[in-house]
């Protein structure tokens, strides 16, 4: 290529993008360079300051785009659950690790809700995610039980990524059902004044 000549590259930024995602997931947001994201990307260091006005606007657009994909995967995972038993299964696999997120998705999602807890800015990419993951849930139950599956579910996901004793799909089981079987009765919902 001759001096002064532009490579043509039209997915640049969002190769950048990825290349942050997959950076963030193995180095973490404290390891995270304008360095390591370049090379996993294959661009010059430049072109990261061109497309980005720091490397918190870049790890931002980078954790918007693994939240919006996430909530993708986790709309269609319920897409066939029709009855109440079927819920039931398919929060035990999203838990377990049968519904198509991995080890690294989730490290990604932990290291945005740290990030989060001293960005505002990002708190908004966590709150729309966590609104989006409860208006499924409450496609099958009330608002205030699917917030509490919701935090089951990143809690117990939590728990078994730092757990260094396997914990089993069944005694995921027993937990989400205990959850779900009985909802505790809440008087706003049932209309019961007291």
């Amino acid at each position: 290529m001759a001096a002064g000549t532009r490579r043509h590259d039209p997915n640049r930024k969002d190769r950048i993008v990825d290349a942050a995602i997959a950076v963030i997931a193995e180095h973490g947001v404290a390891g995270t360079t304008h360095r390591l994201i370049a090379a996993a990307a294959d661009v010059p260091l430049g072109s990261l300051t061109y497309h980005f006005s720091s490397l918190d606007d870049l790890r931002a657009q980078a954790f918007r785009r693994h939240a919006e994909r996430m909530s993708i995967v986790y709309e269609s995972h319920f897409l066939h659950v029709h009855t109440h038993e079927a819920l039931i299964e398919a929060v035990t696999d999203l838990i377990h690790g049968d519904a198509g997120a991995d080890t690294a998705d989730w490290a990604i999602a932990y290291e945005l809700y740290l990030a989060a807890l001293r960005d505002p800015e990002l708190r908004t990419i966590t709150e729309t995610w966590m609104r989006t993951s409860r208006a499924v849930l409450e496609r099958f139950v009330d608002p205030t039980t699917a917030r509490g599956v919701d935090a089951l579910i990143e809690g117990l996901v939590m728990h078994k990524t730092l757990s260094t004793a396997p914990v089993s799909r069944e005694e995921i089981r027993v937990i989400v059902a205990r959850v779900l079987h009985q909802p505790a009765q809440d008087p706003q919902i049932n209309g019961d004044p007291r």
